[in-house]
């Protein structure tokens, strides 16, 4: 016998709204987390924006437009000195609001030019303007900081956030450590807009996402890059790479493309650069037109052991393969510019993203995505390859290999055959294309393929995201 967690049904509950009540899937799951109702006198925008994996994560009052990053960096000393302006908009009349921040030392803040009460809490700061922002209202928050980030080192979800290296630092945030190096609203929802201008000791290369903005500026034995990330993008997303690159300038499929590497880590980018571009090209075909302005990917000697699909150019730790590169382009599509509401439905990241490397395969005579699936699907059902939830791992699961990951994959296969070739590709290009720059879960995922297949898949989903026991097979 096998039961249902809480989030589960909370989320078949959303479905059942979306699809037999007319509400949206969206507006239906956001309302477990919408804040209450504005009363007409400030209030507090608390931590937390609902997230059932991270409670802390995110703030509820205000949306974030903007985050302009000017961070100047010394990797001999690893000491930053950073302010970031915050442009956004007030969701209620907010007293105070708080930003998830855990780095370096606070020198000051300011509210709209005005000098703001500050406090930290844990991995809060707190933040109490002179004049609070009523509901509509824009308003800008700078935040002057300083001393030496250090990264979070967790016994589950391992080593993340700002992670200094022996010739600088990059920063992997997936899934809440941006708070590490600047003051951030994180949650999945708030995508916004960045600027990142860095400087560092003149001959050391600094990236981030996005296209450089002009050239780099040289004073006093300093040199400082703009880089900007002009898509909407998800804070777990956002990266620095600052070190001894070299880098190289082309294009992938006719899209910019900006790769860089650490002659310390082996090799050279070359082979990064040509497998970028055809994956790029090959998945536009699959998945539509690629959805950032720019592409490509850094190579550096970080010691975490993982690649991060970092918006527009993922990183990764020492020299990648072939499928490597695959999974995690994919992801610019299936995590990046469609990224789940809440982390529970992590498997629409790395489900697509195995299923991309599986079709890869298949395409270029490798095994086919059926014999792939078919080899994992001969694990006893006794085994504990089928004993966490794909559709809600828990916490400590959002990276598990099996559930997560293959068994993610495995969905997508197995919807394949279920609803067909021609409407599963339909799906594919139609799920990246219609959530563009947003957020979506697993219920949307369901209403778009009911949608397509003309087929009630509820009892499918519920056996492949929701039962923590083996499916049967698919028909």
């Amino acid at each position: 016998m096998t039961r249902s967690s809480a989030g589960a049904v909370a989320l078949r509950i959303a479905c059942a709204m979306a699809l037999f009540t007319g509400v949206p899937a969206a507006t239906a799951s956001a309302a477990f987390a919408a804040p209450g109702p504005d009363t007409g006198s400030p209030t507090a925008g608390g931590a937390g924006s609902g997230d059932p994996y991270f409670p802390l994560a995110g703030n509820q009052g205000y949306d974030v437009a903007h985050y302009d990053l000017d961070l100047d960096f010394t990797p001999a000393t690893h000491h930053l000195t950073a302010e970031a302006t915050i442009r956004a908009t007030a969701q209620r009349y907010l007293r105070s609001f708080d930003l998830d921040y855990s780095g370096p030392e606070i020198t000051g803040v300011e509210v709209d030019g005005r000098p703001a009460r500050f406090r930290r809490e844990g991995q809060e700061l707190v933040v109490e303007p002179v004049r609070p922002p009523h509901p509509g209202e824009g308003f800008t928050v700078k935040v002057a900081y300083q001393g030496v980030p250090q990264r979070i080192s967790d016994p589950v979800l391992g080593d993340y956030g700002w992670l200094n290296t022996d010739d600088g630092a990059v920063a992997l945030n997936e899934p809440d450590g941006a708070r590490t190096w600047y003051p951030v609203n994180d949650d999945l929802n708030d995508k916004a807009t960045y600027t990142f201008r860095i400087t560092t000791p003149s001959g050391v290369k600094a990236l981030a996402n996005g296209e450089q903005h002009g050239e780099a500026q040289v004073h006093g034995g300093r040199s400082t890059v703009t880089w900007e990330m002009r898509r909407p993008m998800a804070s777990y997303l956002s990266m620095v790479a600052i070190g001894d690159f070299r880098v190289t300038r082309g294009e992938a499929g006719g899209i910019p493309s900006v790769t860089a590497y650490d002659p310390a880590a082996g090799g050279d980018d070359t082979f990064l650069r040509a497998t970028t571009e055809r994956a790029v090209v090959e998945q536009a075909r699959r998945f539509g037109r690629y959805p950032f302005d720019s592409v490509g990917g850094i190579i550096d000697r970080i010691g975490v052991g993982y690649e991060l699909e970092t918006q527009s150019r993922p990183v990764y730790d020492g020299e990648p393969d072939e499928l490597a590169v695959v999974h995690e382009i994919a992801h610019q599509w299936f995590g990046d510019s469609v990224t789940p509401r809440t982390w529970r439905d992590i498997w629409l990241n790395e489900g697509f993203a195995t299923f991309a490397e599986w079709r890869w395969q298949e395409d270029h005579g490798g095994p086919t995505a059926r014999e792939t699936f078919d080899g994992y699907y001969a694990t006893p059902a006794a085994d504990p390859f089928w004993q966490l939830k794909t559709g809600d791992p828990g916490h400590d699961n959002i990276f598990d290999q099996d559930a997560v990951y293959t068994r993610g994959a495995m969905t997508l296969q197995a919807l394949r055959e279920l609803i067909g070739e021609r409407d599963f590709a339909t799906l594919l290009a139609e799920w990246p294309t219609r959530y563009r720059y947003g957020n979506a879960d697993s219920c949307d995922l369901r209403a778009l393929a009911e949608q397509i297949s003309h087929r009630d898949l509820g009892a499918f989903f519920d056996a492949w995201l929701y039962t923590a026991a083996k499916p049967a097979p698919p028909a």
